[in-house]
């Protein structure tokens, strides 16, 4: 008594795996459904970072040197007879 029931269920476990199994069901797809709507426009994205400073430019080269200027005019010849006082200037 005390192997019957292993052996019954033994029996019974090879009895079940032999029998035929149903073959799988496969599910095939149907054609296509119809477009959906277009959807809402998305909003504006974040302002960008301000580009770097840009670097400084060349130093220009030096100008040309001016002309020389007119010679000025020959003064009055001098009188003689009158007195010249010379006062010093306040510094």
């Amino acid at each position: 008594m005390k192997y019957s029931s292993v052996v019954a269920v033994a029996i019974v476990a090879l009895a079940l795996s032999a029998c035929e199994r149903p073959a799988a069901v496969i599910a095939v797809p149907g054609p296509a459904g119809a477009t959906g709507a277009t959807g809402a426009q998305g909003s504006t994205g974040d302002t960008g970072n301000t580009g770097n400073t840009g670097n400084t430019g060349y130093t220009g080269a030096t100008g040309a040197t001016g002309s020389t200027g007119d010679t000025g005019a020959t003064g009055d010849r001098g009188k003689t007879g009158n007195t010249v006082i010379v006062v010093p200037s306040k510094q």
